[in-house]
């Protein structure tokens, strides 16, 4: 039963975050925080599985590359 009530707690979550996305209430750093996509590619298959575009701008390639300088690549 419990891992019942995970799933759905998760897909509550995942669906309240893409809502939040959509309507530009999230970047997608955020959203890749906010749902644990370790990378963005991890994230990019996420959205495309569910029909979003994942379209890439200066303000992805900064965040990528503060996130492989915090854990020293």
């Amino acid at each position: 039963m419990e891992a019942d009530g995970d799933a759905f707690a998760r897909r509550a979550l995942e669906g309240l975050a893409v809502e939040e996305f959509q309507a530009g209430r999230l970047t997608k750093p955020a959203l890749r925080r906010l749902l644990g996509f370790g990378t963005r590619m991890a994230l990019d298959a996420f959205l495309k599985e569910r029909g979003i575009s994942a379209d890439h701008d200066q303000a992805d390639l900064a965040q990528d590359l503060r996130d492989l300088d915090r854990i020293g690549l």
